[in-house]
Order: C-alpha cells, then structure tokens, then sequence
C-alpha cells in the first residue's frame, strides 16, 4: 500500500510538520512548521514564510497545513498520520491508534504535561474533524522510559499513590530513542553506559543502559530535574508548601509560576533564549546560564551514579546542538569522571567530540523525532 506519511509534532507555540514516502523517507521540501502560535504566527515551508492571523490556533494550524499538503503537485495522497504525545501515562507504552476512547484517556494526563498534551491532543482532533477515515498514531515521550527499574520510578509516599499513577515517569523519550539509534548507526556499536542530556527550552538527561532508560531526571510531571527555559526544575517540595500557605499563592499562580516563569527567564529576568544570555553581560543573566550548567553536572552525576558508571555523553536538542559553549562547560564539570572534549571539534560541531586523550567517548546528533514518528508508523500499519 502506498501514500505518505505525515508527521505533527505539536508544542507550546509551534506545529512541525513533515512529510514521509511509503517507506518512512523524508520527502524533499515537504516540511515546515507554523510557528508564534499566540504570539506572531507565521507559516514556514519550502521556502515560504508568511504572516497569519494573531488569533491562529493549533487547530487552524493543523487545517493549514493540510491546505497546504493538498496543493503540492509533489505530495502523494495521505496513508496515515503520525503524532508526538507527550505524555501516556501507565498505559500507553507503545505506538498507538488514536481512536477517541484513547484520546480520552488522554485528557487525564493533561495536568502532567499542560504545556504540550493539550496541543498534542488538539492536532489529533483537528486532523480527525478534516480527514475523520485517516489512521491517527500516536508516538508516546513517556514510552522509551518504561524499562526504568520500579525503584526509579517510585517516590517515598504511601503505596496507594502509586497504584493510581502517582511515580516518575520521565520524558524527551522520542529523542533519547532517537540518540540511541543514531549512535548505532553512527559508530556501529553502543555503550553500555550512556549519558543523554536533550537540552532545549525543555530540558532532561537519561542514563541510558545497553540501549534502554534505566533512570531520568524528569518525572511525575515535565517540571523535575534540569532547569529549563521558564521551569526550575528540582525544587524543594518545602517551597510549593511556602507559597501556597504562607504567601498565599493560588494554586493556578503557583503553576504559571513553575512553567511560564522561572528557569532561565525568572534567573535572568530577561530571556529564556540561551542564545541572548550567552551574549549578555549584566550579572543576572551570567547567573542563570551558570546555574543551567550546575543543574545539569549534578543531575548528570545523579544519573551516572544510577547506571554504575560511565562509557560515554551524548548532546541533542536545540542548545544541546547549537551551543557549544554549554557543552564544553558541562563537561569541564564531569572532568572527574575523565570526559574531556576536543576544543575544534566541539566549536564546529561533530559528530563526534571526544578528545584524543578522553576514555569517555562524546557525541552530538541532531534531533531526528519526526524520522523516528514516521518509522513507528510505517511499522504500525504494516504489522
């Protein structure tokens, strides 16, 4: 059976989109994304970029882009639709069909993830209200975590809350699977131990054993761990407990305060760009890029700790990718671990990063989610 495989990658403010042939290969000039969705919208594909409404929604991007899909002569006839999901919960382990009983299973995870889950799940039903007879897939961020050990995945309360779904989870899995088979096809072999830090406006780490999550820095929800663009990551409990008793927060400010006002916006007071604070001067934003690095070297440690040790480090993400600056100062914080970088490999960004001198093997992959999207899909319609 053949027709394309299309791929929405749904986040805060932006939809990516990208096109796949029957057998899970990009489509030359067939992606893009709308992006400033509640901000200055705009269309980005094929060499077009173009202004749009202010009041665009995802929905209205998601008709957009299946507009724009219809018009290219180059396009072949839709098989299947592919989406990121950031969270599935328990349950959902695997690539599966979004059917609406699944969708609605969905929603309850909302409050886990409602940065991304609600724009995930709209996407999904923008393309069912359009092309309601087109297989839906969704590709789960929690599933490549699922081999975690279930001490990893337990918290000290009393075990009813883990029976109703209360444990660590973890997240960016599309990503670190992404890593992982990247690596392979790469250097032919895995490590055994691996250290993934995915580093963006969303930020994590993973120990990674002979290919499979064995701990995260993430995990009930997408706020632990690593400080963020706009989240703080690890945070005393005792905190949340001060601002709702004490300074008598509601609980609807305390959210907006931990994912639309912290991190590296709130340190600086100025951006959660990297790309702005590694170019200013003024102490505050010094600080806040400084304080990413220590978060990262401390929940690094953590999670070599986890896995026994440490074979090797991966980079990916936006910063992960684009900022070698953040590399070479995470690593200079595991020196004790023997991780050493070479300096002009690092600055030109190779795949490969590792020093002469270093038994630690380090690398860099550029983010391939949506690739990965459409093999899953492929797989799945064709089992």
């Amino acid at each position: 059976m053949t027709g394309a495989i299309l791929v929405l990658n749904a986040g805060s403010s932006s939809l990516k989109f990208a096109l796949f042939d029957g057998g899970a290969k990009p489509l030359a000039g067939l992606r893009g994304q709308v992006a400033g969705l509640g901000q200055a919208p705009r269309f980005e594909g094929a060499g077009i970029a173009r202004k749009l409404p202010k009041k665009t929604s995802h929905a209205d991007a998601v008709a957009l882009v299946l507009d724009w899909i219809a018009t290219r002569r180059d396009a072949p006839p839709l098989r299947a639709v592919g989406h990121r999901i950031v969270h599935g919960g328990v349950k959902y382990r695997s690539p599966t069909r979004l059917t609406k009983r699944v969708l609605a299973e969905l929603d309850r995870l909302v409050p886990l993830a409602p940065l991304h889950q609600p724009h995930n799940l709209a996407a999904v039903r923008a393309v069912a209200l359009r092309r309601p007879r087109l297989p839906q897939i969704g590709c789960f961020d929690t599933a490549f975590h699922a081999t975690q050990p279930r001490l990893h995945r337990l918290f000290g309360l009393p075990r009813d809350f883990a029976a109703t779904g209360v444990m660590r989870y973890g997240f960016h899995g599309l990503s670190y699977e992404g890593v992982v088979e990247a690596w392979r096809e790469h250097f032919g072999r895995l490590p055994r131990r691996l250290l993934a830090y995915h580093l963006g406006n969303g930020a994590s780490a993973a120990a990674i054993r002979d290919g499979k999550s064995v701990a995260t820095s993430m995990g009930f929800s997408t706020l632990e761990g690593l400080m963020m663009g706009t989240r703080p990551g690890r945070l005393d409990p005792g905190v949340l407990l001060y601002l709702l008793q004490e300074k008598r927060l509601s609980p609807a400010a305390v959210s907006d305060l931990l994912y639309r006002r912290g991190g590296l916006l709130g340190v600086s007071g100025k951006s959660a760009d990297m790309r702005v604070l590694l170019a200013a001067r003024d102490r505050a934003s010094k600080e806040a890029v400084a304080l990413f690095i220590h978060r990262a070297v401390v929940e690094g440690g953590a999670l070599v700790a986890a896995m026994g040790g440490l074979d090797a480090i991966a980079f990916t993400g936006g910063i992960g990718e684009n900022a070698p600056a953040i590399r070479a100062r995470i690593i200079a914080g595991l020196a004790h671990l023997n991780a050493r970088l070479d300096a002009r490999e690092n600055h030109v960004g190779q795949v490969d990063l590792s020093g002469k001198l270093s038994p630690i093997q380090i690398a860099l992959f550029r983010a391939e989610e949506e690739s990965l999207i459409a093999r899953h899909v492929l797989d799945f319609i064709e089992d």
